[in-house]
């Protein structure tokens, strides 16, 4: 008996090629949607880096600007008050503003000006005159133009004004003398009125700063140095 080999319909090449088409198409689809998960899960854990903070630029440091050195002045007056000349009692004030007006009157000078705050007796100012190679020693003191006079008011409203200057290195009296209210005036310091509180205060004061200009003018002239102009 004669047995006819066929095919069954679901085993034909068509069917199978279909299959094959199928799960192929299953597959891809498979791998498209995990590569997708992937990237998604990819994309959510990975936080992107905050950006770098800017390097700051160093900012140069300003070149200081070179000091100037100051020349040291060749000659220094140094001023002092010989407070115990005399036996009369005087307000600091006074001897201050002696000692303020020769010193603003020196300061015209190429020369420095030193000012104590001690009291200066003449055999001090020699000692420093000595021991210096550029300071001349200026000693200013009191003169009463009227020893023993009825009061110490009248003391006060007459007043001379002495000074001399002692060369540095030898002590030698380079010059000397007297000043009054002014350069042209011949006498005592006359103070004015000895009432009025502060104010008659003040005026003396006004007077003997005067006095002490006119001495360090004095001074500057006798040593052929610059005076200051007045007018």
């Amino acid at each position: 008996m004669r047995m006819d080999a066929t095919i069954p319909p679901a085993c034909s090449p068509k069917s199978i090629h279909m299959k094959v088409l199928k799960r192929t198409t299953i597959v891809f689809l498979l791998l498209v949607l995990y590569v997708f998960v992937v990237e998604a899960q990819s994309g959510r854990r990975q936080t992107r880096p905050a950006p770098a903070a800017p390097i700051p630029t160093p900012t140069p440091e300003a070149t200081p600007s070179p000091k100037t050195q100051q020349k040291e002045p060749e000659i220094i007056f140094y001023i002092g008050f010989d407070r115990n000349h005399t036996y009369n009692y005087y307000p600091s004030s006074y001897y201050d503003a002696v000692m303020i007006g020769c010193a603003e009157a020196l300061r015209h000078s190429s020369a420095g000006v030193d000012v104590s705050q001690n009291d200066l007796p003449r055999g001090e100012a020699i000692k420093k005159s000595k021991a210096s190679t550029n300071t001349y020693t200026v000693l200013l003191q009191f003169s009463d133009q009227r020893m023993g006079g009825p009061s110490s008011s009248q003391r006060d409203d007459q007043l001379e004004l002495e000074y001399v200057v002692f060369a540095p290195g030898t002590a030698k009296v380079v010059t000397n003398g007297r000043t009054y209210q002014s350069a042209t005036r011949k006498g005592p310091i006359i103070m004015g009125p000895t009432g009025g509180g502060q104010t008659s205060g003040l005026y003396r004061e006004a007077l003997l700063r005067q006095a002490g200009q006119d001495a360090g003018e004095r001074i500057l002239r006798a040593l052929h140095m610059s005076v200051p102009k007045t007018n």
